[in-house]
């Protein structure tokens, strides 16, 4: 059996380790990676390779940075010829970015059979380019592996044969559980002087957030005044540190003496960062899902979210993106009495760190 896994944004890379790893115990199996080369920065993948013991790709697209329709289109192109080579029983794509999509539908035209990682995920907000990529590619994968009951249920609303659906658990926290355990490694709180359980980590990066200057000051305010009460930590993606010095704002963070700003970290520091932190204000998916498995409070600047089995069995909060409302939730627990202990008492079903086995199991089973 030969299979294809596409990997392409930085989160990619955590979902695919594990599932190589898997394969290994499968003599008949011969597992190959592609690369689409979505995240272009060489520093914010090769890091995730190294660290997570990713093996170079068997295929690299690197089809690199531009408009939805040019990079998906250049995916399509690209992967075809692939396919047309290697012949694949399966391709294995993960995740809600635009080459899971365009992966997933040249092979199903192809007839070669895809099995969608992280299936069933809905924000039901279709201004969302991702929330386009999941319904497109769950319409038409063959195999579709949920992280989450809800991720069931959503695509049997949608239609979706309960054929095609496997409950396999979070892939993520296959990887977040890995590196925990190493976590000892890191030495990014006793370079920043910092110690555990005393700072606040921020990571911001979706376009709704910081490309329009009025958004992002408002940010820039939040962190102003959570700085008083606590240190900060912001790992700043590169989309937020261009926009943060095209707006004139970048001069202004570098002024909040509480706020420590950094280039992105390697995986084995943002785990790190994470479990040790107090409270985490994001707007990622991941991050979502990796701070309910560490048992971390965990507030989302955004409106909705696809993993809502994150705030029903999880430590999340959606706080939406106005300074007041964030302002308010982090005051809110900073001043509760609750201990920090119970926040880890949540954990959803199969975030066990053996969903990799899952899939492999429910992939060579299938018919």
């Amino acid at each position: 059996m030969k299979i294809i896994n596409v990997a392409s944004a930085r989160p990619n890379f955590m979902k695919v380790a594990p599932l190589l790893e898997a394969y290994k115990e499968n003599d008949d199996i011969e597992a190959q990676l592609l690369h689409t080369g979505q995240h272009y920065d060489y520093e914010m993948s090769k890091i995730f390779f190294d660290e997570l013991g990713i093996p170079e790709p068997d295929h690299h697209l690197g089809v690199g940075s531009g408009s939805h329709a040019e990079q998906t289109a250049k995916v399509m192109v690209a992967f075809e010829k692939v396919l047309r080579k290697e012949q694949p029983d399966w391709v294995v794509v993960v995740g809600d970015v635009n080459p899971t999509m365009a992966c997933t539908i040249v092979a199903n035209k192809m007839g070669v059979k895809v099995a969608h990682v992280e299936a069933g995920l809905r924000s039901y907000d279709r201004n969302m380019p991702e929330e386009i990529n999941r319904v497109l590619t769950d319409s038409i994968a063959d195999l579709l592996l949920t992280p989450s009951i809800d991720g069931n249920m959503n695509l049997v609303k949608e239609g979706i044969p309960e054929g095609k659906i496997r409950f396999v658990g979070n892939i993520m926290i296959d990887t977040l559980f890995n590196m925990r355990k190493r976590s000892g490694e890191s030495s990014i709180l006793d370079d920043l002087g910092i110690i555990e359980k005393s700072y606040g980590l921020v990571t911001l990066h979706r376009p709704s957030n910081v490309d329009q200057k009025e958004t992002l000051s408002s940010f820039v305010e939040i962190l102003e005044q959570s700085a008083r009460d606590l240190p900060m930590i912001w790992p700043v993606h590169p989309r937020s540190r261009n926009r943060a010095k095209e707006f004139g704002l970048w001069e202004r963070l570098g002024e909040i003496g509480n706020l420590h700003l950094l280039e992105p970290v390697g995986y084995l520091d943002n785990v790190k960062l994470m479990d040790c932190a107090r409270f985490v204000l994001t707007d990622s998916g991941g991050i979502q899902e990796e701070t309910t498995a560490l048992g971390v409070p965990c507030f989302t600047a955004r409106e909705n979210t696809e993993r809502p089995i994150t705030i029903t069995e999880g430590t999340n909060t959606l706080v939406g993106t106005k300074k007041d409302a964030i302002l308010k939730q982090i005051a809110q627990y900073l001043g509760d009495e609750v201990s920090d202990d119970a926040y880890k008492e949540a954990k959803p079903l199969y975030w066990d760190g053996r969903t990799a086995e899952r899939i492999v199991k429910e992939i060579r089973k299938y018919e």
